[in-house]
């Protein structure tokens, strides 16, 4: 029978240990490991045998361990659990063999002590991870914003050119024809033209964007607009020694869309794919039928962006290309002409790794059944 004043001792021990823990909780910016790699320390402490006793948590296959659990010759654990479900163990174990007690050679309170902190370590993970999703989400927001600014501007910057462009096209159409134009003069006029419709295409690929053009709405099939637009791109393939690899799936529902603006979809992000890929690679595009969604996920080998570069991809204008390589027009087009078809757009990329975007496009019956439910 232990004296009062012994488990007057191990109490003591458990509120220290549990107060460590609340400590280390609470510390702002500090990361997950380093507060897990922390509370692994603060285990042994606790326990009847500190002198002999090794602790280890493991999260997510990740292990924070002290020097000695191999040599286990007793093990107490206790399960972690977050948000009903088992996401890893927080163990105590002694090296040497021990008398018996209440469980093995561990204590009654030392069930309750691991138990606690099993789920003191569930709380932690639960409200860090609550923490990351609400700043991912409050990124999202501030993104969408600022590209709906953006949107904004460019709508009313297209229209403000437009007018000025077309004259300068049209005055330069008449000039070619005045008698007796000397031929350095003509030389320069014809290179107004030019330069005049690819302003208006630019102008046109940012009111995409701002989405201020309507779309031919139609039944489309995803499937093939990824095999026609590919067309195009057989030779430079070839040329290029990257590898294709068609994954789409048969049978795939339709979508209402225009099948112009999803072959410039296809289109941008195959171009951009290879710009990234100049010395080969694998590109693999894949369709999927998913939850009233029709997807298209389109992946490369490539250079891949960093995050700085991630967060401005789809801003227009912007662009990591040489001057006269890029306009920074083909992502926003894209995210453009997505949303505009009430889909989504999302990007993941590395580094020397690859990009890969996955979009999604509600599909025919679904946005059927939307229309036919609006007053």
């Amino acid at each position: 029978m232990r004296s009062t004043e012994a488990a007057l001792l191990e109490r003591v021990k458990e509120l220290t240990c549990l107060y460590g823990i609340a400590q280390l909780a609470a510390r702002h910016g500090e990361s997950l490991d380093k507060i897990l790699k922390g509370i692994v320390g603060l285990l042994p402490p606790a326990w009847q045998y500190p002198e002999i006793a090794a602790a280890r948590i493991t999260l997510d296959e990740h292990a924070y361990a002290l020097p000695g659990m191999d040599e286990a010759r007793h093990l107490q654990k206790a399960e972690i659990v977050v948000a009903g479900r088992h996401r890893g163990e927080v163990e105590v174990a002694y090296r040497h063999p021990k008398p018996k007690q209440d469980e093995g050679p561990f204590l009654k309170e030392e069930r309750h002590l691991i138990d606690a902190v099993a789920r003191q370590v569930a709380l932690i993970v639960e409200r860090r991870e609550a923490e990351e999703e609400r700043s991912r989400l409050e990124h999202q927001l501030r993104h969408a914003d600022r590209l709906a600014t953006i949107g904004q501007l460019a709508a009313g910057l297209a229209h403000e050119i437009n007018e000025p462009l077309g004259n300068a096209l049209g005055f330069a159409q008449l000039a070619k024809k005045c008698p007796g134009l000397p031929g350095q003069a003509r030389k320069d006029i014809e290179k107004i033209e030019p330069a005049c419709l690819q302003a208006r295409n630019i102008i046109r690929k940012l009111l995409v964007f701002a989405r201020q053009t309507l779309p031919e709405r139609m039944p489309v099939d995803l499937g093939r607009v990824v095999r026609e637009g590919m067309a195009f791109f057989g030779a430079r393939l070839a040329k290029d020694g990257t590898e294709l690899v068609l994954d789409l799936e048969p049978g795939l529902p339709k979508i209402t869309a225009d099948p112009g603006q999803l072959h410039q979809v296809v289109v941008n992000l195959v171009v951009n794919a290879l710009q990234a890929m100049p010395g080969g690679g694998c590109l693999t595009i894949r369709t999927r039928a998913e939850d009233g969604w029709v997807r298209l996920i389109l992946e490369d080998t490539g250079t891949g962006m960093s995050e700085e570069v991630l967060d401005q991809a789809f801003v227009p204008f912007f662009t990591t290309k040489d001057v006269g390589e890029g306009t920074g027009l083909g992502l926003p087009v894209v995210h453009g002409i997505v949303t505009s078809h009430g889909g989504s757009i999302a990007v993941e990329s590395k580094v020397d790794e690859g990009t890969r975007f996955d979009i999604r496009l509600p599909r025919q019956d679904v946005t059927e059944n939307a229309d036919h439910a609006a007053p």
